[in-house]
């Protein structure tokens, strides 16, 4: 898998270098920073800017570029012994996949689920974990290809389903709050289908000022897993 930009590399570089295959770089490096490359042992291909824009597909590589062992999903199994998890119902922007497994580390989620049943290209992938600044591969992340029957398993298993709407309850009023859940989150379009809504025990939402009326999806999953989670 090829990935890029400056902040995934150096992720990679400082957490899980064993991951790394190949090496392009397209500009000059300072010296301690060259040298950390250079001991993983790996080839250093210095590339031209045509190449560079060739493998990052046009992307913003600021002039790091790798390939890298594939990335692993967790299990949908193992996940029934966690205490919370996010649930994205038909997101399929990998900028805002990528951001929301960055804030839903950072607030102590213990995993992600992608329902996405064209599952995510390779492609997909690396933008998700170049957006995320590397949090994906921090946080359990399982894409599953049906959301409903995925649903009925984490029920079963003891969590609470929360899903996210502009109709529900002020977040803030979510007494008692649930030691186990998962939070649904909708895509900004569309919200989360009439039957994964069905499934969920309560529906809880931002209540907004100003008289606005809508948040990026991963700025309102930010806040609402944080309410749930730590307030």
């Amino acid at each position: 898998m090829i990935i890029f930009g400056k902040q995934l590399f150096l992720h990679i570089l400082d957490k899980h270098s064993q991951k790394f295959r190949a090496i392009y770089l397209s500009k000059e490096l300072d010296k301690t920073l060259f040298a950390r490359i250079a001991k993983l042992g790996l080839k250093i291909q210095k590339i031209d800017e045509r190449k560079a824009q060739s493998l990052a597909r046009g992307g913003n590589h600021q002039g790091f570029i790798a390939e890298v062992d594939e990335f692993s999903f967790t299990p949908f199994a193992s996940l029934k012994n966690a205490s919370s998890i996010v649930f994205l119902c038909g997101i399929s922007d990998v900028g805002n996949i990528g951001s929301i497994v960055r804030s839903s580390l950072a607030l102590g989620a213990d995993a992600l689920i992608i329902a996405n049943r064209q599952g995510l290209s390779e492609q997909g992938i690396s933008g998700m974990l170049r957006t995320s600044s590397g949090a994906g591969y921090e946080l359990d992340i399982c894409v599953v290809n049906d959301d409903l029957s995925a649903l009925n398993e984490l029920k079963q298993a003891g969590f609470t389903l929360l899903g996210a709407d502009a109709s529900g309850q002020d977040v803030r009023t979510l007494a008692p709050k649930p030691e186990k859940f998962v939070l649904l989150m909708g895509a900004e379009d569309k919200g989360i289908g009439k039957k994964a809504m069905a499934k969920c025990d309560k529906i809880v939402a931002i209540k907004m000022k100003n008289n606005w009326d809508s948040l990026n999806v991963g700025v309102a999953t930010a806040i609402l897993f944080d309410r749930i989670k730590n307030g």
